[in-house]
């Protein structure tokens, strides 16, 4: 049995430990912000209110605190929104934390001072270069997780014999990692896998999405090489995959959609969805600095155009494939 710690009581934080309990370890989940999400994982019943279920009985809620961070984990595992990445990389970093991290987050952060996109595992290490750090990514849907369905994922870390520990401790009959050395390419797909699924979202027919599905590959597979991925990466669990995934149902691909009828970012996130977290459009306005200043933009002319209608509020225009 080993002891887990879970910061980030939101979907896919909660559905995690789901297949980590069921694989006899000791749990533990806690919830820095949302008061929802400590309410529901507090509860006698523990249900879930953005899962729609009871989580395990033998899974353990801690209030967070620093001093909870310095009990001894096998292994700590990091669900929380791509904002506060910053937040528990400091408070990892200046506690000088020796036990493995696991990263679910998804995202990329532009650093403007150096001009460099930095992925979330160089994030974290910026405090403390020696904190061991791994990443897991794929198509995870966060409710399938959580009713046990099949879920192929990805762990990356440059030392195979870490992201495989790891999986030993983690896996499942219905939970089931494959693995990588290539730690940036994993995290560079996971993250822009949201922007080429709502561009391919905005496709009005099976015929147009596939076009769109193709091209978006062609992107991602620059995108990714440019940024030091390794190509191979783009095939997988975390390139392809995910992208399926993400492109097939999910509030990325529904906010295409509604671009793809001729409706502004603006107007459509107002009127359809005015409560719902559009990652893709977080990341377009985290990394557009980067991207309109150094990336060629005849390499990527899907996503200049997706940047063009978020940062401009116009239409989407795809009339050019």
């Amino acid at each position: 049995m080993k002891k887990i710690l879970v910061i980030g009581g939101g979907a896919m934080g909660s559905a995690f430990t789901v297949p980590c309990i069921e694989n006899n370890n000791k749990v533990i989940i806690t919830e820095p912000y949302s008061r929802i999400f400590i309410k529901d994982l507090s509860s006698k019943n523990k249900f879930h209110s953005a899962l729609k279920i009871n989580l395990p009985k033998k899974l353990k809620f801690k209030k967070f605190t620093k001093d909870l961070l310095k009990e001894k984990f096998d292994l700590i595992v990091i669900a929380l929104s791509l904002s506060g990445i910053d937040f528990i990389g400091n408070v990892l970093g200046n506690l000088k934390v020796k036990s493995p991290i696991l990263v679910l987050t998804k995202g990329l952060k532009y650093e403007k001072k150096i001009n460099k996109i930095l992925t979330i595992s160089e994030q974290l290490k910026k405090n403390y270069k020696g904190m061991n750090v791994s990443v897991l990514k794929g198509p995870c849907l966060a409710k399938e997780l959580a009713n046990k369905n099949q879920t192929n994922i990805v762990i990356a870390n440059k030392n195979l014999k870490v992201a495989k520990s790891i999986g030993k401790i983690i896996s499942t009959k219905y939970y089931i990692p494959e693995y990588s050395k290539d730690i940036i390419g994993v995290e560079v797909c996971s993250a822009i896998k949201n922007i080429y699924s709502m561009i391919i979202g905005a496709g009005q027919s099976l015929n147009s999405s596939s076009n769109l599905f193709q091209k978006s590959l062609i992107e991602m597979r620059y995108l990714t090489k440019y940024l030091r991925g390794k190509d191979e990466t783009i095939s997988g669990l975390a390139g392809v995959g995910d992208l399926y995934v993400s492109a097939a149902g999910g509030r990325n691909s529904k906010m295409g959609s509604y671009l793809g009828k001729g409706y502004t970012f603006k107007k459509a996130k107002k009127r359809f969805m005015p409560k719902d977290t559009v990652e893709g459009e977080q990341l377009v306005r985290e990394i557009a600095p980067y991207i309109l200043n150094k990336i060629d933009k005849k390499k990527i002319p899907l996503m200049l155009n997706l940047i063009k209608a978020i940062i401009k509020n116009k239409k989407l225009k795809l009339n050019f494939i």
